[in-house]
């Protein structure tokens, strides 16, 4: 069974299938600086997580896109502070260009049901 959460006529926020959460890519608020973009963005994938029965514990993978690699250490000192220590997902960060170039921060996880 697949089971879409906030489903739009594009995309959905979230969609599950079995055991496993996939979220779309969370950003923060255009104009913001990579540090609140961030929060903004780790907080919507809190409550999306939420919504769908589980939690940042239960996070599998994240993918992270910075439009610029330069924003790194600022971006990690936030997810540093957020991360799950105990439960440390599989990462991996890049550089890309963004749908707007008001977007600094997208975050992209898969994570178990709880």
């Amino acid at each position: 069974m697949i089971t879409r959460i906030q489903p739009g006529a594009r995309m959905s926020e979230a969609v599950i299938h079995g055991d496993t959460i996939y979220l779309s890519g969370q950003v923060g608020e255009p104009g913001d600086d990579v540090v609140a973009q961030t929060k903004t963005a780790l907080a919507e994938i809190e409550a999306l997580l939420a919504e769908a029965g589980s939690d940042k514990s239960k996070i599998l993978m994240a993918q992270i896109w910075l439009a610029d690699m330069a924003d790194f250490e600022a971006m990690n000192s936030v997810w540093d502070a957020w991360v799950d220590t105990a439960n440390p997902p599989a990462r991996a960060t890049g550089e890309s260009r963004l749908a707007t170039p008001d977007y600094l921060v997208e975050v992209i996880v898969t994570a178990a049901k709880g």
